[in-house]
């Protein structure tokens, strides 16, 4: 008895945690900026199948290393990709643009452009 006990133990904490298991952090972040319209789309690509578990939880937006826009996410668009589309009027040409995304469950990546 002790033994079919300690094995349900075993199979209940490794199901509990079979979701970080299966957690990575984005794949991919596409950037465009346009100059005319002084706005930046990001395409943050995190292939899950649950949306409501496992999500693109933030993204955090910096203009030459400086954090200017957080935000908090609470179901990510599709099973493939989160979009951010953002206003950012106080650019020049030469500036440094980074989209960074973060994993509900577990890692982040991070994307730079420069704007031209």
């Amino acid at each position: 008895m002790k033994k079919v006990l300690m094995i349900l133990g075993i199979l209940f904490i490794f199901a509990a945690n079979s979701q970080v298991v299966f957690a990575h952090p984005p794949s991919d972040i596409k950037i465009s900026y346009d100059t005319a319209t002084k706005i930046l789309k990001a395409s943050i690509i995190h292939g899950v199948s649950n949306v409501k578990k496992h999500y693109i939880v933030k993204v955090d937006i910096s203009l030459n290393g400086e954090e200017i826009i957080s935000q908090k996410i609470s179901v990510q668009d599709n099973n493939d990709v989160q979009a951010v589309e953002v206003y950012i009027p106080d650019t020049k040409a030469g500036d440094r643009l980074a989209v960074e995304g973060y994993c509900s469950i577990s890692g982040k990546l991070e994307k730079e452009i420069t704007i031209k």
